[in-house]
């Protein structure tokens, strides 16, 4: 094999032979060891490249470093779909393995990146319909833990809670770069880690790749598409005439700052001019929180230019900031300087994959029903013109159009067609360009995470593949996710095990809305006009149930409130008094902070559970098992807001 060689792979991408593995398989398929590829001026020694071993006195060979390791679950990607995927799997009892290929975990949503997690912010109704699950819960410690909104912080925060999980490792700069089959199932995924120049072969179950372009699944096989379908093949409004290759661009983004003092600003040689005169289409509102519309897109292989497209973005960037500065248009941002700027550019849109159905345009527009619906979106309608900045006669994105209420999204676009252990949660999910455009929003994006990392498990428990969990499973599926704190819209969690359906009396010590009967009803939030809650009159407030028949529990779980219509994700600039109508800046003052809970046994009431500083929406109690008549749960403090509002209990035996 010559040295600076590129090889392709079956799934036609081109990797530059420097990063591949000491241990490779070439074009031709054979296997060579020892190999340093790639580097100019590296001595090949038969394959032995000598280093000189200072604690031994002695020369040995270049280390080969390879680990085989096995799990249930394997998942690609440490997005806001890779994280909910995992961190789900190995809660609901798989060991799992997430690989990200970066060294911060997040993806477009990390501080290399740092693009806003939105989710439903705003229907037209005005109103939000935040996701709840995992993804709320990584949302609400970081509004405790940073409160700074510092986005290398939020990589903290979001690397602590995927790292204290016990059933599940973590591996940064690590590449999932091919697949080993049998058939049409995968048995295991190659990597690559880079700082440790190790390979490593991680043998699995189940697979999920949420890693947005989705290499190691396209390696496997598993069918997928690229580009805009025409209007007849789905009947699509917003779809162009005929099928063509353009995908929605990539962006860099950057922030700036205001220093309090003049700051001049001289432009680097890679910039590319910008002039903001000739569009109407692209405002600069302000010079904190960057432009999205710093775009490129591609009309065939968005993969295969991305790296040209990295060096373009960042010209155009420096163009768009020495516009404002030295234009002589903004003289407002005298003392405004450039913080931070991206080197690495958030994709939209590349490979998606095929599966038992291909969600679509009229599936949203029409709020279609799916007996399989796991999760929900309800952003817009938001195609990002493909040409990005290079294309300033037209506008930035198109916004076909806006959702009154939230839409399912299914299960069955969620796995392959044709890869029998293969799952796929985020952009790379199975979706035609202009539902793509909706969903995805890395809200919804972390919903199909949860629910595919949810479905793994059951795999892995039952011996059986994805699609039979569509097929004969997805009843479980959905009370799993539901009763993780996952709403899906027009399903009623109905869960035989839950003994809080069975109390003979609920009742509260006060209440201001709703019924506290609501708390069993199966539907944990307000939704589309409709309560769903109750509400005390005042803290130090009590929620009891009674049985009339004894009880055996252990567990009590409950969803209090979080205020799901406004938003909590991260902002880069203090919020305007137009943004607090919709934004929270701080951790909800809804939510409880300290509560307790009793149970009555033998006619003596007995604390089993006290939570102080809570940080969840879903609130768990586990304790020895009691046989009771009665719970009282005593609901002392919120965050702030004077009354105390819960929308569901729930009791298990085990």
């Amino acid at each position: 094999m010559q040295r600076r060689n590129f090889l392709k792979n079956a799934a036609g991408v081109t990797v530059a032979a420097a990063v591949l593995p000491l241990s490779c398989k070439s074009a031709d398929g054979v296997i060579e060891k020892g190999i340093e590829v790639g580097v100019e001026g590296a001595s090949n020694n038969g394959g032995e490249d000598q280093w000189h071993q200072l604690g031994t006195g002695q020369k040995v060979p270049h280390p080969v470093r390879k680990k085989i390791e096995e799990f249930d679950v394997v998942v690609i990607g440490a997005g806001m779909a890779g994280i909910p995927a995992a961190v789900a799997s190995a809660r609901n009892g798989a060991k799992t393995v997430l690989v990200n290929d970066r060294p911060v975990l997040g993806g477009n949503a990390s501080s290399e990146i740092r693009v806003t997690v939105n989710g439903v912010n705003r229907l037209s109704t005005g109103l939000a319909e935040r996701e709840t699950g995992i993804v709320e819960e990584l949302l609400l410690e970081n509004r405790l833990y940073n409160a700074q909104e510092s986005y290398p912080m939020w990589d903290h925060v979001v690397y602590d809670y995927v790292t204290r999980e016990p059933n599940l490792t973590v591996m940064v700069n690590t590449s999932a770069m091919d697949a080993e089959m049998d058939g049409d199932k995968i048995i295991s995924a190659r990597c690559w880690q880079s700082t440790t120049e190790t390979e490593f072969i991680f043998k699995a179950d189940v697979f999920i790749d949420c890693s947005g372009d989705g290499l190691m699944a396209a390696k496997a096989g598993a069918l997928y598409r690229t580009g805009r379908e025409g209007k007849v093949e789905f009947n699509e409004k917003y779809a162009p005439d005929e099928a063509d290759g353009w995908q929605m661009g990539a962006s860099i983004l950057m922030q700036g700052r205001d220093y309090g003092r003049p700051m001049p600003y001289t432009p680097p040689s890679f910039m590319i001019p910008y002039n903001g005169d000739n569009t109407k289409h692209r405002k600069i509102n302000n010079f904190i929180d960057g432009y999205w519309w710093v775009e490129l897109g591609s009309d065939f292989d968005i993969i295969d230019v991305q790296d040209v497209n990295r060096h373009k973005l960042m010209g155009y960037a420096h163009g768009v900031w020495n516009y404002i500065k030295n234009s002589g248009k903004f003289p407002e941002s005298e003392n405004f300087a450039i913080d931070w700027i991206g080197s690495f550019p958030g994709r939209r849109e590349s490979r998606r994959f095929i599966g038992d159905h291909v969600l679509s345009e009229k599936d949203l527009t029409e709020h279609r029903h799916f007996d399989d619906a796991i999760g929900y979106g309800g952003w817009s309608l938001d195609e990002h013109n493909p040409g990005g900045i290079e294309d300033l006669s037209n506008e930035p994105s198109f916004f076909h159009q806006k959702f009154k209420t939230v839409y399912q999204v299914p299960f069955r676009s969620l796995y392959s067609k044709n890869i029998s252990n293969l799952m796929f949660a985020g952009r790379n999910a199975s979706l035609t360009h202009i539902a793509l455009s909706s969903t995805r929003i890395q809200g919804t994006c972390a919903l199909m995470g949860q629910a595919v990392g949810t479905a793994a498990t059951i795999c892995v428990k039952k011996g059986i593949t994805p699609r039979e969990v569509a097929k004969n499973h997805i009843k479980e599926l959905q009370e799993q996710l539901m009763r993780d704190d996952v709403y899906i819209p027009k399903v009623k969690a109905n869960d035989p095990k839950d003994l809080a359906k069975k109390a003979s009396h609920i009742f509260g010590s006060s209440t201001q809305s709703g019924n506290a009967n609501n708390l069993i009803n199966g539907i944990s939030r307000d939704i589309d006009g409709e309560i769903n809650h109750w509400q005390s009159d005042g803290l130090n407030a009590q929620l009891q149930m009674e049985w009339d028949t004894p009880i055996k529990i252990s567990r009590i779980e409950i969803k209090c409130d979080t205020n799901l219509h406004k938003n909590i994700t991260m902002r880069k600039q203090p919020l305007s008094e137009w943004l607090k109508k919709s934004h929270i800046d701080t951790v909800p003052p809804e939510l409880m902070k300290n509560l307790d809970v009793e149970v009555r046994v033998g006619g003596t009431w007995k604390k089993v559970g006290e939570k102080t500083n809570n940080i969840a929406r879903l609130i768990k109690f586990n304790f020895d098992q009691e046989k009771i008549t009665a719970l009282r749960i005593n609901l002392k403090e919120t965050y702030g807001h004077p009354n105390a509002k819960l929308f569901e209990v729930r009791c298990y035996e085990s």
